[in-house]
């Protein structure tokens, strides 16, 4: 099956010649890939990759990259964090539409994980509430992408969590 999804790095000082970067992922495996390189210091790939699932997708494409550009930092794998402009377009239905779904089941629809002027959701608890609703055309591929890449992004956060700070707040935080 075939999976769509980017990975952004940023890049290190040694790592300026782009051209340079974009030979080492060719010859790396990530020759499914189209390279953004628009920011300075960052570079963005979007995979269509085959694979037998989205997590041996993004996981295999994780360690091309790595193997060609080892002092890359991972930013994000996408499509995961969203705003309800970026779920509604998705599945196919208006902001108002997602808007009032959130407004209509608040004790139900998912929590965001960045509350403020604009609130940020990960795709995969959208859709997934969306499926279990009912009635929502969400695509499978694009579900299992966003629950690969959100368990992509977890996993980056939580190597930043100290031992101590992850024993405290462990039962607080469920």
């Amino acid at each position: 099956m075939e999976y769509i999804f980017t990975l952004k790095y940023q890049l290190s000082e040694e790592d300026s010649d782009l051209d340079d970067i974009v030979e080492r992922l060719g010859a790396a495996g990530c020759d499914d890939a189209l390279v953004g390189v628009g920011q300075p210091g960052r570079i963005a790939l979007e995979f269509t990759r085959e694979a037998e699932s989205a997590e041996a997708a993004l996981v295999s494409a994780l360690a091309d990259v790595k193997r060609a550009v080892p002092s890359a930092r991972l930013i994000e794998a996408a499509p995961d964090f969203v705003g309800l402009t970026d779920a509604a377009d998705v599945v196919g239905v208006s902001r108002q539409n997602m808007r009032k779904l959130m407004v209509n089941y608040p004790t139900s629809f998912p929590a965001p994980v960045h509350e403020g002027s604009a609130a940020v959701w990960h795709l995969a608890d959208l859709l997934a509430w969306l499926q279990a609703k009912g009635g929502y055309d969400v695509d499978r591929s694009t579900a299992d992408v966003a629950a690969a890449a959100m368990q992509i992004n977890l996993a980056k956060a939580a190597n930043q969590i100290t031992r101590r700070v992850q024993r405290e707040v462990r039962e607080f935080v469920s």
